[in-house]
């Protein structure tokens, strides 16, 4: 498959495709206070890796993280950003400015974190086996 540079710049990364997974803290602050907090699992898949698994998308059927978590929910953001998903989102339970007691979110992130990393390889995968083509 020949790519236009147009497709080459949408791969992000210099000779294959680039991705990436964001576990993060997010604290929400309200007039004088922290409100709320939250860990988050989000993607950011680049635009021709998520354009062309979506056009393929009969290709991974089983693969429900591919198909509910990332394609359906993937919001274009712009080429900074590609196709961002929110994967996992959970409150945490602040005390006194503490996150203890939050051991089940954290465990729960990474190991959606994960799941997620080895969906995007294979992702990437496929999409280099078929530019080779």
């Amino acid at each position: 498959m020949k790519l236009t540079n147009k497709q080459r710049e949408e791969l992000w990364g210099e000779i294959g495709p680039y991705s990436q997974l964001n576990l993060k803290i997010e604290t929400r602050i309200l007039d004088d206070s922290v409100s709320r907090v939250f860990v988050i699992v989000e993607s950011e898949i680049n635009p021709f890796t998520f354009e062309f698994v979506k056009k393929n998308r009969d290709k991974f059927t089983g693969d429900k993280i591919i198909l509910k978590s990332l394609l359906d929910n993937g919001i274009y953001e712009g080429e900074t950003y590609g196709y961002v998903s929110c994967i996992y989102l959970k409150e945490l339970i602040a005390e006194k400015d503490n996150l203890t007691g939050n051991d089940e979110a954290f465990e729960i992130a990474n190991k959606i974190l994960e799941a997620v990393q080895e969906t995007i390889i294979k992702m990437h995968e496929f999409v280099m086996r078929e530019i080779k083509k």
